[in-house]
């Protein structure tokens, strides 16, 4: 039996030989004359991107067809089944062609390669070439580079550059949307002075900010300032709240972290002494006592044991020691307001605005019957000309969805699909996201060509946010020419379905310089194209950036919790790890970001040796020692 299995199998192949030598040859017919009728754009590509602009062609063309059937065929005849023919798309299918040339029984010539095709070592090399030109060289143990995204206090802070230079940082991010130019010169300059004390190099890129479609302001919540001490799962206080007393003409900011700060007249603020008691009722008619235990020359530390809400009005009477009855007495004028929001939970109604008035909650009457329906304006109303009903639409990262059911004039009303089941709460200055609307903004705003003249002096590369379409492209590189001719390379932010959609042609244009890459924005991306299908999308751009020699940034969350908290989630090291596919991986600030670059420096040097984009590197693996091969073995 296992012999005539073997010969019905043998009879077979010369039929499946044919088959796919048939299916392979159309193929690569299409990718040639594809690149023939495209030599006006290819014309435009810049020299050092000629033969990867020719590749992605190529490459695109394969990837046009579904070719799961033939990649099972291929495998069973032992040959390549082209999953790894990104960067040599056309060699890759040339050598696949010979060998079937070989098998098959028809009398066909071989498929002569051209000096114009990319082997897989050239296409490596392009690669590497276009990293190298973006990001700087890479360190001798690890290939893919690590980006951190500036603070503010980094302005001011040497030490804080120095060290993250020293973890491994290779290129320095600084956010456009935040601070402003001297701030950005002295983390440059601070950048420089460590590049020399370290003898590293570092790029510096600025990320423009680009049309920031967010909520709009909220009617201020109620001035009132809840105080509390730490208690533990008994209720008991393990910690009193520790409260800073300043001038409320002059303050002056608590020199640590503070609960809660009080502005308090100068001359009583002087008056106050250690051991001081400080009596008051608060906002719930409770009697509440603080106590004085650190006089400053600026201000006053005391402390709380009992919770106290505090607004404007609020009488602190101060009581000497125990023996001295004497009251002086301070009022209470500056209480910060309650940051405000608008409750939201399925199916109810939610009313964007054109003007930028104070948006407020719903408004119901005494039986809970909706009287109005919450209101909330959005930064950009000239959207209101380019939505409609049916299309849906998100808030806050995707933590509230809902659909668009008419198109006013000066309102969309909304209907809310999407929230937990206890609600979630919409506030100001919050991100919305259209991903089925053809939103007509440009990519460069104002406020962005103002600091693109900072950016053409001192950055070695900028990123285009919400890079939607050729046309935004070519305005950055218009503008951008007009400047200078320092022109500093340009990275397509990728964080919108339109710029998904769009990243083909988008290369094309970007490749028209010598130096350009590709962000995956993994926010608003997973927003915009669906958190389930973020991980495919980032595999398509994956492929689609190596075909064109493209280097990839891997940003949005990465080690997010270790940043911020100072320990990641198994998930978030697992998505670390992965990361190491793309040329370079970003970290966003926090108080721990410093031992993020050393966490991410580490796993990048750890996968290197395991893998290589999709191909696996066959390292000795310990944990194939450690089979028993006695069974008697404990």
């Amino acid at each position: 039996m296992p012999r005539k299995k073997r010969n019905e199998s043998s009879e077979k192949d010369p039929l499946i030989v044919d088959q796919v030598l048939q299916e392979l040859g159309d193929i690569r017919s299409e990718m040639v004359t594809e690149t023939e009728l495209l030599q006006s754009k290819l014309k435009e590509v810049h020299p050092s991107f000629r033969e990867s602009a020719r590749n992605l062609i190529h490459y695109l063309v394969l990837r046009r067809r579904d070719l799961r059937a033939m990649q099972a065929q291929l495998a069973s005849l032992g040959l390549s089944s082209l999953g790894r023919a990104e960067s040599h798309a056309l060699a890759n299918v040339d050598a696949v062609l010979n060998v079937l040339r070989r098998l098959s029984n028809a009398s066909t010539t071989e498929t002569a390669s051209s000096s114009m095709d990319i082997d897989f070592h050239r296409g490596q090399q392009l690669l590497s070439e276009h990293t190298e030109s973006l990001l700087g060289p890479s360190s001798p143990e690890r290939n893919t580079r690590i980006m951190v995204t500036m603070p503010s206090e980094a302005g001011d802070d040497y030490t804080l550059i120095h060290r993250l230079l020293e973890a491994g940082m290779d290129c320095m991010r600084i956010n456009c949307a935040h601070d402003d130019a001297a701030t950005w010169e002295r983390m440059i300059e601070h950048l420089r002075r460590a590049e020399k004390a370290l003898g590293r190099n570092c790029r510096v890129m600025m990320d423009l900010a680009g049309p920031k479609l967010r909520t709009g302001p909220l009617e201020p919540g109620p001035a009132v300032l809840r105080i509390r001490p730490q208690r533990n799962e008994y209720g008991r206080v393990i910690a009193p709240a520790r409260i800073w007393l300043t001038d409320e003409e002059a303050s002056e900011t608590s020199p640590t972290q503070a609960d809660a700060t009080l502005f308090v007249p100068s001359k009583w603020l002087a008056g106050l002494e250690l051991e001081d008691r400080i009596q008051l009722t608060d906002a719930r008619d409770c009697k509440r006592e603080i106590k004085v235990v650190a006089p400053t020359e600026h201000g006053c530390w005391a402390e709380a044991i009992k919770t106290m809400y505090i607004i404007p009005g609020t009488v602190l009477r101060r009581r000497k020691t125990s023996t001295d009855s004497h009251r002086h007495e301070a009022t209470i004028r500056q209480v910060p307001n309650l940051e405000s929001c608008i409750p939201l939970h399925e199916g109810d109604q939610l009313i964007l605005t054109r003007d930028q008035q104070p948006g407020r909650p719903h408004v119901h009457d005494s039986s809970g019957r909706l009287l109005t329906p919450a209101t909330i304006g959005c930064t950009l109303p000239e959207i209101f000309d380019d939505v409609e009903a049916g299309q849906p639409i998100w808030f806050d990262d995707g933590k509230i969805g809902g659909v668009i059911s008419k198109v006013d004039v000066n309102q969309v009303h909304v209907r809310i699909t999407h929230a937990r089941s206890q609600g979630e709460k919409l506030r100001a200055d919050k991100g919305i996201n259209l991903p089925e609307s053809a939103l007509r903004l440009d990519a460069l705003t104002e406020k962005d060509r103002e600091d693109l003249r900072f950016v053409a002096t001192h950055a070695d590369v900028v990123e285009l946010s919400f890079a939607n379409t050729v046309h935004d492209v070519e305005l950055l590189q218009r503008h951008l020419a007009t400047i200078g001719n320092r022109q500093p390379s340009i990275v397509l932010k990728i964080e919108t379905r339109r710029g998904f959609e769009h990243l083909p042609e988008m290369l094309l244009a970007a490749m028209r310089a010598p130096c350009c890459g590709v962000m995956i924005a993994r926010g608003d991306l997973a927003v915009e194209c669906g958190f389930e299908r973020l991980a495919e999308i980032q595999e398509e751009i994956l492929w689609i950036c190596e075909a064109a020699h493209v280097p990839v940034i891997w940003a949005t969350q990465v080690l997010e919790s270790l940043a911020k908290e100072g320990l990641p989630s198994r998930a978030e090291i697992t998505d670390a790890a992965m990361g190491h596919r793309a040329e370079c991986v970003m970290l966003n600030k926090g108080p721990h970001m410093l031992k993020a670059v050393e966490v991410l420096d580490n796993i990048l040097r750890r996968m290197q040796s395991h893998q290589t984009k999709k191909k696996a590197m066959l390292r000795e693996l310990r944990l194939a020692h450690m089979l028993a091969l006695d069974p008697g073995e404990p």
